[in-house]
């Protein structure tokens, strides 16, 4: 290679190496300002979150002012209610239980607001602030950091082109050198071709002639060969010596450039990121992390107590019942709802019969009379019976259009890039107002013709009642209130005079005996309000003198029944726990141990009349049997006394009812289970005493007897179908109309079938047969051939 030419490649060397390093500058220069960009980024980020946060705040505080407003609006709009009394009545009431806990929710969420409001200005906003100032200056110390490393690194990048530079100095002068020395060789090869040339076109001659010759010419070329040898080894010496020089330049080159492009490296691979990780973002993504889960956590709080406060509203909304309010208000104003005394038989002057007169020559004109309103009882039952089914059908119909769950929309939160579709969500929805206006057009339609039915049905029912009442005191007077089968004298009358002077009453054993039969796993048992026309009905039944739960059909319903003991202990004139030992029994409530209580109260019990204490023994025996179900029923002692204990023993006046009435439960509950230790056993109180069985085992002529199990008068009634007959023969009837068996006791018939009537089992009912099958059939759907019935 030429001089020249190897002098405009190391050129090109140098300029491509000044290029790379000026790239490497220049991003040295980028580097730097993308961090200087990187922080001002970020302390407008943090100036953005202080200003949000702070506008979100004032939102926040005016929004809990807001809803302040709102919620003592109406709360200052039911305190200024004038009846005081009837607005506390009515807070039993679920409607208006949810209504105060939407006011208290409202009430929460503005409190809540508020503290939110405090916590984005007192705590998230300053850690801000804390954050931005720190990122500033954390980031001043990083760029001197930066800018060191950068310096040195150029430090490093220098080296290198002085290190290269020196290697192709010496490289060059070993080339050179070497260029010299192969001349040199080639000089010294020609001259010895020369002289071997020579000495052969000289053979030939002779010696003699030319010797002299010969001498002079190898002297010459002998010294011309050592000229050129000593130039070859000084030639030789100087190739040797830059070429040492070249290899170490080389060496050192190599070197330097593996070390330049380690640095080059590491500054680029950890060392930028070092800088940025352990310098830049020191502590700013943990700070920004605390700032934003502190605004995370007021947040969840936030949605935590207002869940808290929609699930006291879900189950308010849950537990709204027509029924038991229905229940609640009637007991609130038992002296408005309870029903009147009876009309007693007003006699004129002189007249001293108070009952029909069923003899000669009225008998024969009362038994027409009688018969004449058995048959039209008979039909009106069945017309009123269709009524009621229609009606009932179309109240079916009512509840379907007003309970339709229409009430999610969670549709209208799933929110899309296009607002289109969230408008259409919403218009499409189960409230658009053509689907309200048909809707409620439908509803008012059948709304009009079940408040007909209704109509229609209570007139029936009303003559119904009055009908049944004549009819029956014709019966009764006319001496036909006996069974038609001859083995009703073996069976429990449906009708039982209250005596006076038992020691039970009536509705107390029949209520208890019905319930520890059917009703001891039954859930929410004296809790759960029943029908308040049936508890009517059982109450006005057992006031004359009827005993409706007789027998061994289960076909009341049981919260009714426990609705009608319940409002027998509360409507008596004087509890059964006197007012004048409500403070000895008080006394025993502090005490620690439960027979420490039972002997107390034994004590102040024991002063009691007899009777009072046979009934108590008899009615927490009974409470304490049902306890022991609780795990079915769901009434352990405590939720017993919580329903008795109002009915049982009410707070004098003058005291705190809240807290005295939580006294009150907490000692029914300790009688309820340290009953056998509070009452003296039958042999110290002789009198009737409850068994599990649900009968009254009397240890001092109970005046009810014992009554026939269920089992039992199954039994009885087979036996007397089928070993009976030469007492009483059984009497046909034809269906009337088809009838299907609700229970599996009730036989199922089509219109026109003979039917075999073994016995009336009421005044609804016969015990018969049909397709050999024996079960029950209803008196209205039959009609009994006159000649076998007379």
């Amino acid at each position: 290679m030429t001089s020249p030419a190897k002098f405009k490649k190391d050129k090109e060397i140098i300029a491509e190496y000044d290029t790379q390093v000026k790239e490497i500058r220049a991003q040295l220069i980028e580097q730097m300002k993308c961090l200087d960009q990187q922080c001002e980024l970020r302390v407008q980020l943090l100036q953005d979150l202080q200003d949000f946060f702070r506008k979100k705040a004032e939102i926040e505080m005016d929004y809990s002012r807001n809803l302040e407003k709102l919620a003592e609006r109406f709360l200052a709009k039911t305190r200024s209610t004038k009846d005081q009394q009837f607005k506390k009545d009515q807070n039993v009431l679920s409607p208006v239980n949810c209504w105060n806990l939407l006011l208290n929710q409202v009430k929460r969420e503005s409190r809540d607001h508020t503290t939110l409001s405090d916590i984005y200005l007192n705590n998230i906003i300053p850690r801000f602030v804390q954050v931005s100032e720190d990122s500033g200056r954390l980031f001043k110390k990083s760029k001197e950091v930066g800018q060191q490393l950068q310096d040195d690194l150029i430090k490093v990048l220098n080296e290198l082109y002085s290190v290269m530079k020196t290697y192709h100095m010496y490289n060059a002068d070993s080339i050179s050198a070497q260029s010299k020395l192969k001349e040199a060789e080639k000089q010294e090869e020609k001259q010895i071709g020369k002289s071997v040339k020579q000495e052969d076109r000289q053979t030939p001659r002779s010696p003699d002639s030319t010797s002299n010759v010969r001498i002079e010419e190898k002297h010459v070329r002998r010294s011309s060969v050592k000229k050129i040898e000593k130039m070859k080894e000084k030639r030789q010496a100087k190739y040797t010596e830059n070429k040492l020089k070249a290899i170490k330049a080389r060496n050192e080159y190599l070197l330097a450039l593996e070390a330049t492009n380690a640095s080059v490296f590491k500054y680029y691979i950890h060392d930028l990121s070092d800088l940025i990780d352990q310098c830049c973002d020191l502590g700013y993504h943990a700070s920004l992390n605390r700032a934003l889960r502190t605004f995370l956590s007021a947040e969840l709080n936030l949605e935590q107590s207002k869940h808290e406060g929609l699930d006291a509203i879900e189950n308010a909304v849950e537990n709204l019942d027509a029924t038991s309010d229905k229940q609640r208000l009637m007991e609130m104003y038992n002296n408005v709802f309870c029903p009147p005394m009876k009309f007693e038989f007003q006699p004129h002057m002189g007249d001293m019969a108070s009952q029909l007169c069923a003899q000669q020559p009225v008998q024969s004109e009362l038994v027409q009379r009688c018969q004449q309103l058995q048959s039209r009882l008979s039909t009106l039952k069945i017309e009123n019976e269709e009524v009621k089914k229609t009606m009932e059908a179309t109240l079916q119909t009512i509840q379907d259009i007003v309970t339709v769950e229409d009430f999610d929309v969670s549709d209208c939160f799933q929110y899309s890039n296009s607002m289109e579709s969230v408008k259409s969500t919403v218009s499409e929805t189960f409230m658009s107002k053509p689907s309200i206006a048909k809707r409620r057009a439908n509803q008012q339609e059948t709304e009009q013709f079940y408040f007909t039915k209704m109509k229609e049905y209570l007139e029936g029912r009303n003559l119904i009642t009055k009908l049944q009442a004549k009819h029956d005191l014709l019966q009764k007077t006319l001496g036909e209130s006996q069974r038609t089968d001859c083995s009703l004298a073996r069976r429990s009358s449906t009708v039982r005079k209250q005596d006076s002077s038992q020691a039970i009453p009536l509705v107390v054993e029949s209520c208890i005996r019905f319930i520890s039969r059917h009703g001891l796993q039954h859930e929410g048992i004296f809790r759960v309000s029943g029908s308040q026309v049936e508890v009517n009905d059982i109450k006005n039944a057992f006031e004359r003198g009827e005993d409706p739960l007789a027998g061994d059909q289960n076909d009341h319903d049981m919260d009714s029944i426990a609705g009608v003991l319940k409002l027998y202990f509360r409507g008596l004139e004087h509890p059964l726990f006197p007012k004048d030992i409500f403070h000895d029994l008080m006394a025993c409530v502090t005490m620690d141990s439960l027979q420490e209580r039972a002997l107390h109260i034994r004590k102040v019990l024991l002063a009691l009349p007899k009777t009072t204490l046979i009934v108590m023994r008899y009615l927490f025996a009974f409470l304490n049997h049902l306890s022991q179900f609780s795990e079915e029923n769901m009434m352990d002692p405590y939720n017993l006394a919580i329903c008795f204990g109002p009915s049982l023993m009410s707070v004098p006046e003058g005291h705190d009812q809240v807290s005295c009435q939580a006294h009150v439960n907490e000692l029914i509950k300790t009688i309820i289970i340290q009953h056998e230790n509070v009452f003296p056993n039958p042999r110290e109180l002789e009198g009737p005493v409850y068994s599990r069985g649900g009968s009254t085992e009397d240890y001092c002529d109970s005046p009810h007897g014992e009554t026939t199990s269920a089992e039992d008068s199954t039994q009885d009634v087979t036996t007397e179908h089928h070993t009976s007959d030469d007492e009483c023969e059984p009497i046909e009837a034809i269906a009337k109309f088809d009838y299907v068996g609700r229970t599996a006791r009730e036989l199922s018939f089509k219109k026109g079938a003979s039917l075999l009537l073994y016995q009336r089992a009421s005044d609804d009912w016969w015990e018969g047969r049909h397709n050999g099958i024996d079960g029950l059939i209803p008196h209205q759907y039959i009609v009994v051939q006159d000649t076998l019935i007379s």
